[in-house]
């Protein structure tokens, strides 16, 4: 029996095919395209946000509305610090948006607490830099380079093999596919960082890159709060990695767990990273662009360890690994669950993707210019209901 179909519904099929097509073309060539539009995403859009348990900061870590920049009371949580620092890799044409961000996290925060900033570069920085940024930090700042062996492609790396998959990925139109200086960037803040010799003295950093916002008023230490409670890693924001960047990175995590289950932690953060207890992952890492974490987890031998594993396998210039899903499943794995924090309280921005505090008394306490609807927390593409699941 053959189909006979009119003109009309010829047209209709003929609409449908161009629709699906440039729908399959625009998900896997468009990275917030594919997102927005996945059944994953109109899923969640159906069932409706979720909402999480914040772990709140106590009431006693924030600094009252008029207490003295000095005090008498010794050894009080508004007069400890931690060992500590701010921490930025720039370039010198970024210095319009470095002083932007600056500018933002001293207003808000660093004038109350003025921890040291360090800068980083791999190349000098210039003195215009170093003058424009001196000029809106209330406190101690640094300018460093960082050493070429910490930043350079290594010598054995296949530079074809490599070369072949940054123009494959040119082809396919994945963001920053052709780029070595953003390899370059992802493994340095994967594994070199916090190697550097002006952060040798620190324990503690806080990522800040340029031209990020922050929305709140931050009238508590993060750090004093992590260190009092047995944190590692804090985050404000959790999403979706780009699978075309990172087909082969889980595999090489699963051969490391397998080779090196002394350093597997108990009570992990496997759930939030998998739907099948390790089988495959789902995606799922902390936009590390805002890390709060303690360096010497990443100093620590579990980490050197599953970083030199992953050195080894060459990703990070044979594919795009990037430093989020590294640090993510690195502190998922080598941590336990309840030493990784969200902090709802801060209120961050990094085009495009904002968190606004989504408890009421924490938005007014902050004067949040943010409001709930603008946040990213439970988007579609957010992982935010897989991190709630493991509380």
């Amino acid at each position: 029996m053959v189909l006979k179909l009119t003109t009309n519904a010829r047209y209709i099929l003929l609409v449908v095919f161009v629709i699906i097509g440039l729908h399959s073309i625009l998900s896997f060539t468009h990275e917030d395209y594919g997102r927005a539009t996945s059944l994953r995403n109109i899923a969640s859009q159906l069932t409706g946000g979720g909402s999480a348990n914040v772990d709140p900061v106590p009431a006693e870590y924030f600094v009252p509305p008029e207490e003295p920049k000095t005090s008498s009371r010794p050894d009080t949580l508004l007069t400890r610090r931690a060992n500590a620092t701010i921490l930025m890799l720039a370039r010198n044409s970024d210095v319009g948006d470095a002083v932007k961000s600056v500018r933002r996290l001293e207003d808000r925060f660093n004038k109350k607490f003025r921890y040291p900033w360090v800068f980083l570069n791999e190349e000098p920085f210039s003195d215009e830099f170093k003058t424009r940024i001196s000029n809106v930090i209330n406190g101690e700042v640094t300018f460093g380079q960082i050493p070429r062996e910490h930043w350079y492609q290594p010598d054995w790396i296949d530079e074809e093999k490599a070369k072949a998959g940054r123009e494959k990925m040119v082809q396919d139109n994945i963001i920053y596919g052709g780029s070595l200086s953003y390899r370059n960037m992802c493994r340095f803040n994967s594994g070199f960082f916090y190697r550097h010799p002006l952060l040798q003295q620190y324990k503690w950093y806080w990522r800040v890159e340029p031209d990020v916002h922050f929305h709140c008023d931050i009238d508590f230490d993060p750090f004093l709060y992590m260190e009092d409670h047995n944190k590692t890693y804090a985050f404000t924001i959790t999403m979706y990695e780009y699978l075309a960047t990172i087909p082969t990175l889980w595999d090489t995590v699963k051969e490391f767990i397998k080779e090196n289950p002394q350093y597997i932690a108990p009570n992990n953060a496997m759930g939030y990273m998998s739907e099948d207890n390790g089988a495959s992952y789902n995606l799922c890492h902390f936009w590390s662009n805002f890390e709060i974490a303690d360096m010497d987890f990443w100093r620590s031998p579990a980490y050197s360890a599953f970083f030199e594993h992953l050195d080894r396998a060459g990703g990070f210039y044979y594919e795009r690994w990037g430093d989020a899903p590294v640090h993510s499943i690195g502190v998922g794995l080598l941590a336990r669950k309840d030493q990784i924090h969200f902090f709802d309280e801060i209120g961050y921005e990094h085009n495009p993707y904002v968190h606004c505090p989504r408890d009421e008394g924490a938005w007014a306490r902050g004067k949040c210019a943010c409001t709930a609807e603008q946040s990213f927390d439970y988007n579609g593409y957010s992982c935010m209901k897989q991190w709630d699941r493991i509380q």
